[in-house]
Parts: structure tokens; C-alpha cells; sequence
């Protein structure tokens, strides 16, 4: 039927068959057009032309220098890298065939070549050395017969002892022989920890006169024995013998100095080495023990090389007075030869090879003489350290006196501080210490340490410190209560203190800014008007304090800083003796409480009244004292201001 719905006749039908097929023809002819096309496309000349070739693989390569092997066997290399062991199968070497499997490699640092995670390389570093590491900075070691050596910029250390971990040059003992150090082309491009030492030497940097810095202009040295100096270079050491009496006199120019380093050493091991040019409290200071010094563009580094327990004979007496009983001695013993091993193990002055050095920064140590009460404590804990529960060393900070309660870490606002849960605001008085020794024993209850935490409200502080408790150990003691009275602030000083505090640390003094505290330079210090104790820390230590003036709002956070900042250098501190005390660069402690004077609106003065000398955290020095002069012993001590420790041998 057409358009108009009549039927088409034949003629119409036949019209339109022949349509259909022209029109199929037609579409068979483009077919067969393009099909030709296509193919004069993919010739030329009586040629093929070749295809697009498809992407060519492109195999994944990695190289990783200075690796530890653990195992090298028939299927592949264990390794162990950035702190994780992994385990790449041999892949085809560059000859085609599977990389050689060599046993050698095992146990060695090695650089390998990874393709698609197959080991197609590894290349051990076989040269080695090893000698008595004397210092080390970021750039070089220095070790005993091949001087110093640089350091590869790939360098990689491992600890190869007890737990397998990543280490730095940091991590090396100073003093000692116990790790290879690995080398290429002359650099260090592997430091191998072999084993865990017993490190019965410390090297102490002895300050100049007075410890007014760690350099000194020239050294002069005698000796009571007949002694030896040791110098030159390391393939020409060179030894001068001296007698006992000989002064030799030493500075930069000096022809001893052939290489960087002299050491002196006396010929019997109680001889002892005289700084005649240094001066101590105790006059010119002698040294057991080898002396070495150190020439740097600055001047002379002085080094002395003693036993740890020969130091801890001069360092007992400098720390706590030998006149305490003896129970009292051993604990500061115990404490000191803790502290000390722990810088043994992490060296304060790796560029010179020191582990500390003999001021207060760290332990005094050799301003007093040695004494036979000090000695004997020394020699009754040999080798005793304090450990943590989780076997680590256990940091034993000490202080002069308590208020009749300590504090925690926190106080030092360190990373560190939140994870030192054993020390702890312990009360020190005889109720808590008799239940805690109970417990100890196993025949009571350890006592409550609320008290710490319920002494950071101001009104239950205010309540405590201007009281006293007849049964705290060290109610007698005239630094338990004090008193300081400014009678006209010096804004000029108290302005000055606060620019100190925020030069040294600048997270610690801030300032209101648009509805915050924020860290930012103290430029002036407007009148005064209010000053006050936001915040108190464990024990009631102040932990914050808040000085308004005008417009200003400034926040002092710790109590070190805030101890300096209400010093105004000139007003003395009254004992609760009445004695009083000048010249003091801190405030006693951080254990106190402020009232303000106030003047036509304007502070003009302010009175503290406190307790305790010192910052409040570990061991009372004199707590310790009148525990023991009340029977307990120097482990019980211990263990009721370090909770939760042991005491271990290290040797």
C-alpha cells in the first residue's frame, strides 16, 4: 500500500524489487571499495608496510645501596632495609642466565639491583675496619689508627646484636671497639654494631676554669707517676716518656700537635694527671685515668678517659655532701652511675668524643676531693643501675630538697616527659613511706598518690604549703618552707628575663593575639597589673604563669622559666629559720604561691611564699638522707622515689 493507503499493483511491486537490489548492489560495490582501500593502504611497491609496533616493556629497576644481608641461599637474598627484613628472588643476570648465588654475600652490607623485584645484582663491601671510635659529628668518624674518616652520604648503620635495628653514627660508643665500620673508595658507607659492650670507661670534656666553656687557650700538665704522651699521626704514632714531676705546657701552636689529638697517660694505673691550668673549688684539679686533648679551630678540647667507677668516686662528693649516712651515699651512687651510663650510651659531645662533660649541665665531677665515705658507697653498689620495668635505663633526676611532696616529669614540657610514668608527686613523708615498704615486702598496700593530683588546685595548694607536717621527712630542713618578697618589681629585668626564656625556648613564653596564645618576640612590658598562677602542674608545682600589663597578656610555661622570670635578681630568699639567702638566679623551686601588692591599679610588688629546693621530680636528695637516718635502706630508697624500677649489675 502507498502513502495513501491503495494498494500498489505489480508493476509497482516489480519497481520496488529492483530497487532493493540496485540499492544492496550499491552497498556490496562500497564494501568491496573500502575493503581495496584498506589494503593498497598496507602496501606499497609490491611491499608490506609494517604494523605500528605495539608498547615495548619496560622492565621496573631499583637499587638500594648499603643494605644489610641476613641470608643468602639458592632461592634468593633475605634483606634487611630501612628497618624492615624482605625477601627478592634471584632474577636473570645481565648474560641472560639466573644471577650467581653467592654464600659470601651473607651477613655482609651489599649493594643490590632489583629487576621487577628479582635480584639481578648484589655487590658486597668487603673492605673493613676496626678500631676504638674516638668521635664522630654528621660528616666523619675518627677512629684510633686511621685518623678520621669521612662518612658516605649513603652511609647505613646496623645494630647487629640482640634486636636487628637501623642505627646512625650517633648510636656509636665512643671510647670503644665494638663496631666495623665498612668502606668504599675510602668513605664509610657502613657502620656494623657487631656487639653490645661493657662499657666500663667514660669520656668526660672537662670545662675551663671556673666552667666558663669548653675550650682553653693552652693546657699545662704534671704528673705524679712517671707518665707517657702519645701523638702523631696514625701510621706514626710516636710515645715520649716523662717523669713524675715534668710540667709540659700545650697550645695550638704546639709541636706535640703533629696530628689533631695527644694523649697523656700516666705509667701506673693510680697515677693521676694534674691540670695545673684549670682551676676547681678544690684547687688545681688532678685526674685518674688518660687526659687527652683535642685541637680545634677554637682551641683545646680536654678530654679525660677514667673508669666509670673511678669518675663516680669524684662525682658522689660534688652531688651530695659525704658527711650523709651511708645508705644515703649508695643511692646517689646507684643514681649517678645510671645517669652516667646513659650518656655513655648517647654521647652529649660526639665531635669531640665526650660523653658529658664535669659541670652541673650534667654531673660535677671533680670540684670537690674525693672522700672515703663517697668511695666506699661508690665500691658497695659496683656496676648497680636503675632499670624501668621494660629493662630500659631509668632517667634518675635528683633534687636538694621536697615541700613534703615531689612532682613528674612534666615539668620540663619535654616529648619524652608523658612516657617517665615511674617518676611520679610521691608524698615524703613516714606514713606513705612505711606502707609503700609494706607493699614492697609484700605485707601491705602501696599508698595513694592522690595527693599530687588534688595539689593542683590552688585553693588545696594554698592550703599545704602554708602548713607544715610534722610527719614529712624533711620538716627540719630549713629549705622545706621559704619566703620571697619583691618589694618594687624592675620591669626592666623582668622584661629582660622574659626576651631569655623565649630565645631559649620559644614555645614556652607566648602572648594574647586576637583571642589566642601565640609564640612571638616580648618587644616592652607595659605597667603591670595582675600576675598570677593559671595553671598548676602534679604536686602543685607551678606550671603556668600569666603576667597582664595593659594590653598585654603574657603566658611563662614550665616552672625553670618561671622560676627565672619572678627573680628579680636583688631580693633575698628567708628560711624557715630566718636565715636568709642572696644571689640566687632562680627562685628555690616551683612550689609556691604569689600574692600581689597592688598601686593605683598597677603591681608594684609581690610575695611568695614556697617550699623545697629544686625542680621537684625523682629523688630528694635530702628526703633520701632522713629516710636513711630513719632506718631504710638505700634499696628501699629507690625504689619508693623510682616506682615500679629494679636495681641491676651491668657488669
Amino acid at each position: 500500500m502507498d502513502r495513501n493507503g491503495q494498494r500498489w499493483n505489480k508493476s509497482h511491486r516489480m519497481q520496488m524489487k529492483a530497487f532493493v537490489c540496485l540499492l544492496g548492489f550499491l552497498l556490496l560495490v562500497i564494501l568491496l571499495a573500502g575493503k581495496f582501500f584498506l589494503l593498497l593502504l598496507h602496501r606499497g611497491d609490491g611491499e608490506e608496510v609494517p604494523q605500528p609496533s605495539p608498547t615495548p616493556y619496560i622492565p621496573v629497576v631499583e637499587t638500594y645501596r648499603n643494605v644489610w644481608i641476613m641470608e643468602a641461599d639458592e632461592e634468593g637474598l633475605l634483606v634487611f632495609r630501612d628497618g624492615a627484613s624482605r625477601r627478592y628472588p634471584w632474577g636473570t643476570g645481565e648474560d641472560g642466565g639466573q644471577a650467581a648465588y653467592d654464600p659470601a654475600l651473607r651477613e655482609q652490607v651489599a649493594d643490590i639491583v632489583l629487576t621487577d623485584g628479582r635480584v639481578t645484582s648484589a655487590e658486597a663491601k668487603t673492605e673493613k675496619i676496626n678500631g676504638k671510635v674516638l668521635s664522630a659529628d654528621e660528616g666523619s668518624v675518627e677512629v684510633e689508627g686511621y685518623g678520621r674518616l669521612p662518612l658516605a652520604a649513603d652511609c647505613r648503620g646496623y645494630r647487629l646484636y640482640d634486636t636487628l635495628e637501623m642505627c646512625t653514627v650517633r648510636d656509636l660508643h665512643f671510647g670503644y671497639s665494638d663496631a666495623d665500620l665498612c668502606l668504599e673508595e675510602g668513605e664509610v658507607c657502613g657502620i656494623l654494631m657487631v656487639r653490645e659492650p661493657v662499657m666500663e670507661y667514660i669520656r668526660v670534656l672537662l670545662k675551663n676554669s671556673d666552667y666558663q666553656g669548653i675550650f682553653h687557650e693552652k693546657a699545662a700538665v704534671t704528673c705524679d707517676t712517671d707518665f707517657s704522651v702519645i701523638y702523631g699521626g696514625h701510621d706514626d704514632i710516636r710515645r715520649e716518656s716523662h717523669a713524675a714531676g715534668d710540667a709540659l705546657y700545650f697550645d695550638s701552636d704546639s709541636d706535640y700537635f703533629v696530628s689533631d689529638r695527644i694523649r697523656i697517660v700516666p705509667e701506673v694505673l693510680t697515677g693521676k694527671v694534674s691540670l695545673e691550668s684549670c682551676s676547681r673549688s678544690q684547687g688545681t684539679p688532678a685526674y685518674r685515668g688518660a687526659i687527652e686533648l683535642l685541637k680545634t679551630e677554637d682551641g683545646i678540647v680536654v678530654v679525660n678517659e677514667v673508669l666509670l667507677e673511678e669518675y663516680l668516686y669524684s662525682v658522689v662528693p660534688s652531688e651530695m655532701p659525704s658527711g650523709y649516712p651511708p645508705e644515703a651515699l649508695k643511692t646517689q651512687a646507684v643514681c649517678a652511675r645510671t645517669y652516667a651510663y646513659g650518656r655513655m650510651e648517647h654521647a652529649a659531645y660526639p665531635q669531640y668524643g665526650a660523653h658529658l662533660d664535669d659541670s652541673t649541665s650534667y654531673q660535677v665531677y671533680n670540684n670537690i676531693l674525693e672522700q672515703e665515705s663517697t668511695t666506699t658507697a661508690v665500691k658497695n653498689t659496683y656496676g648497680q643501675i636503675l632499670l624501668t620495668g621494660d629493662g630500659r635505663l631509668a632517667e634518675t633526676f635528683y633534687y636538694s630538697t621536697s615541700c613534703g611532696v615531689g612532682s613528674d616529669a612534666n615539668v620540663w614540657k619535654t616529648q619524652s616527659a608523658p612516657t617517665l610514668t615511674y617518676l611520679k608527686a610521691k608524698p615524703l613523708n613516714r606514713t606513705a613511706m612505711t606502707a609503700a615498704v609494706a607493699a614492697m615486702n609484700g605485707s601491705g598496700v602501696a599508698p595513694s598518690d592522690s595527693l599530687g593530683e588534688e595539689l593542683r588546685e590552688e585553693e588545696a595548694f594554698a592550703a599545704f604549703i602554708r602548713t607544715t607536717n610534722p610527719d614529712d621527712f624533711e620538716r627540719e630542713e630549713n629549705w622545706y618552707r621559704w619566703s620571697y618578697q619583691v618589694e618594687e618589681i624592675d620591669a626592666e629585668h623582668m622584661l629582660e628575663r622574659l626576651q631569655r626564656s623565649y630565645q631559649a625556648n620559644d614555645r614556652l613564653v607566648l602572648t594574647w593575639e586576637e583571642g589566642e596564645y601565640v609564640s612571638q618576640p616580648v618587644e616592652s612590658l607595659s605597667d603591670i597589673t595582675d600576675i598570677y598562677i593559671e595553671k598548676r602542674g602534679s604536686g602543685g608545682v607551678a606550671d603556668e604563669l600569666v603576667i597582664e600589663a595593659g594590653g598585654q597578656k603574657i603566658k611563662v610555661i614550665s616552672e625553670h622559666y618561671i622560676r627565672s622570670v619572678l627573680n628579680d635578681g636583688a631580693s633575698k630568699v628567708v628560711l624557715q629559720n630566718g636565715s636568709e639567702v642572696a644571689g640566687m638566679n632562680l627562685l628555690p623551686s616551683g612550689f609556691f604561691t604569689i600574692m600581689t601588692s597592688i598601686k593605683n591599679g598597677n603591681v608594684v610588688g609581690y610575695n611568695l611564699y614556697g617550699g623545697g629546693f629544686g625542680h621537684g621530680v625523682g629523688m630528694s636528695q635530702n628526703g633520701a638522707r632522713d629516710m636513711a637516718e630513719s632506718g631504710y635502706s638505700a634499696m628501699e630508697i629507690l625504689l619508693y622515689f623510682y616506682e615500679n624500677c629494679s636495681v641491676e649489675n651491668i657488669y
